[in-house]
């Protein structure tokens, strides 16, 4: 089951501003990266539902997390329907995250108090998924569909929506200001933070300083 209740991983999410996001199929390589997120702030993190048995990773994962990081906020991405994510709660998911709205998958989590961020491309998406519970909207892919002025221009009806922006987020000062400015909640950011670089070279040294980085430069933009 979960190890952190619905109220604290919102909190939590919204807090801290950032949610890495990758895939690995090595569970070493895969603790590691998770490890150093932590270790830089990120409590909150997401593996993405990418890879073949996925499922099984993310199991060894949610595993490690409650017998020697319990402070890990977990998440699992790219769910797309009900049953795959009733795998993923029943493996040990904090939240989980969707690319798209699914009504089924809003329903399931809401009954067992799980997180659900999914994707959204429109207003009207993002009134579908308010709706149906969900506390924090996923703009996806951000840049694409908009990007800051997207945002800032939804806010100015709706102050209420939360709203995570992931696709074409980078970890720059520059790029983060417009987000925030313009009325991001969080940010996601995947490959931009945890590099194929630094992965292939196991610098598990630099995830951690970039995204302690990244985390201070939120925290600066949020007035924290």
């Amino acid at each position: 089951m979960a190890q952190h209740n619905r109220l604290e991983v919102l909190t939590a999410i919204k807090q801290i501003g950032l949610v890495p996001i990758f895939y690995n199929g090595d569970f070493e390589t895969a603790k590691n990266i998770i490890c150093a997120c932590a270790d830089g702030g990120a409590k909150t993190v997401e593996l993405t539902n990418r890879g073949d048995r996925a499922i099984d990773l993310f199991k060894k994962l949610a595993q490690f997390r409650d017998e020697n990081r319990p402070e890990l906020i977990l998440g699992a991405g790219t769910i797309c329907d009900a049953p795959t994510a009733a795998m993923f709660i029943a493996a040990g998911a904090d939240f989980l995250v969707s690319p798209s709205i699914d009504e089924e998958t809003a329903i399931l989590c809401n009954k067992r108090k799980i997180p659900y961020i999914p994707g959204c491309g429109s207003v009207t998406e993002i009134h579908k998924a308010e709706t149906l519970g969900v506390e924090i909207c996923k703009l996806f892919p951000a840049m694409e569909v908009g990007g800051p002025s997207f945002i800032k221009a939804v806010k100015v009806p709706q102050p209420w929506t939360d709203i995570m922006a992931t696709g074409g987020v980078a970890p720059t000062k520059e790029n983060l200001t417009e987000w925030f400015n313009a009325g991001t909640t969080c940010v996601g950011m995947g490959s931009k933070l945890i590099t194929k670089e630094s992965v292939a070279a196991k610098d598990w040294a630099e995830i951690t300083k970039k995204v302690k980085a990244v985390i201070g430069i939120i925290s600066e933009l949020k007035g924290l």
